[in-house]
């Protein structure tokens, strides 16, 4: 594949092992469905849980989805990401405030934006965080983040 006009895509939320590696799973899902020349890849703000899997509702709900997403390891945003990614989306605008400021003058706010924002008919913006609730809302917040793939590929295609 020709990298040289490969987009490359970041998906990120607070502690990369719920919402950002189901939207990576599915729109590395979708990419490879349509063979299309993306780089894919999430991250956290917080390093909380660097270098563990998704959470384990992530892996069940993504699973189900036929989408794997067990041997993903969570991983923290750093500032050198704005200019290895094309275009940048997040979860909420908590994760989006953190890595304005982790960034600093690295800052790309053409690049930058909420992942919900690709969805006229949403009124709340941010995917809401299932880490807090129980299984249910992984697959609300599933749901949601395939909304938004789609839209992805659907403006980027």
């Amino acid at each position: 594949m020709d990298t040289k006009n490969k987009k490359r895509f970041l998906l990120v939320c607070l502690g990369n092992i719920c919402r950002s590696q189901m939207a990576e799973g599915i729109l590395k899902s979708k990419v490879k469905k349509l063979k299309l020349n993306w780089d894919v890849e999430s991250c956290g703000t917080s390093n909380e849980h660097e270098g563990e899997p998704p959470h384990d509702s992530s892996i069940k709900v993504a699973k189900e989805n036929n989408i794997d997403i067990s041997k993903n390891i969570s991983k923290t945003f750093k500032k050198e990401y704005n200019n290895e990614f094309d275009h940048i989306y997040y979860m909420d605008e908590e994760n989006y405030k953190d890595a304005k400021e982790i960034s600093g003058s690295s800052w790309n706010q053409s690049k930058s934006d909420l992942l919900l924002n690709l969805l006229d008919d949403v009124k709340d913006k941010n995917v809401t965080d299932p880490w807090y609730g129980g299984e249910d809302g992984f697959y609300v917040v599933f749901k949601q983040l395939e909304r938004a793939c789609d839209k992805i590929v659907e403006k980027f295609k």
